[in-house]
């Protein structure tokens, strides 16, 4: 049976270690990477000669993907990775009329968080949004067609501002290192 070609590929996993580099193992490393990187790569790369002009390919990234977070190095260095391998993989593919959609949510509050992670955000007062209403972010940026999504009030600011000024951000989450 042939269905026809793909209209869409969201790719949604991600995984997470919240605790510092040095204590993370090579393993749980590598699973991040995997995750988080090569399979959207590899699943694009599996996706495009079945996409049209119209198709769509989204990457869910997340605030960290422009925001280096301290005690997660590997999480984040997959995320920048992701952000910029959309941006690449948008002009790559451009001329055949297929968007590449780059989402970044903030922390979102899922089982997938650890009980570490959850106690830093109630210290520092990290915003954490319902998996729903990132959900509902991601389909209105399908909607639109956004080629990039940054989820949050302040958090796409503060994006902005570590992209320009790196070492005025430094400093505030050097504070919130310490925690």
């Amino acid at each position: 049976v042939v269905l026809g070609g793909i209209d869409l590929l969201v790719n949604n996993a991600g995984v997470s270690s919240f605790d510092a580099l040095e204590r993370q193992s090579a393993e749980t490393i590598a699973r991040i990477a995997a995750t988080n990187l090569v399979a959207p790569m590899l699943l694009a790369r599996a996706a495009l000669p079945h996409l049209a002009a119209g198709a769509r390919i989204v990457n869910v990234g997340s605030m960290f993907g422009s925001i280096g977070f301290p005690h997660c190095a590997a999480y984040s260095a997959t995320k920048f990775g992701l952000r910029g391998f959309s941006e690449a993989l948008r002009r790559e593919v451009a001329a055949r009329g297929i968007g590449v959609t780059y989402v970044a949510p903030r922390a979102a509050r899922t089982e997938a968080n650890s009980a570490a992670l959850y106690r830093f955000a109630a210290r520092t007062g990290m915003a954490m949004d319902a998996p729903a209403d990132v959900a509902e972010g991601i389909i209105d940026a399908i909607e639109r067609g956004q080629a990039e999504r940054f989820f949050g009030g302040p958090e796409p600011f503060f994006a902005r501002l570590n992209a320009l000024l790196p070492r005025l951000v430094d400093r505030a989450l050097g504070k919130q290192a310490r925690i």
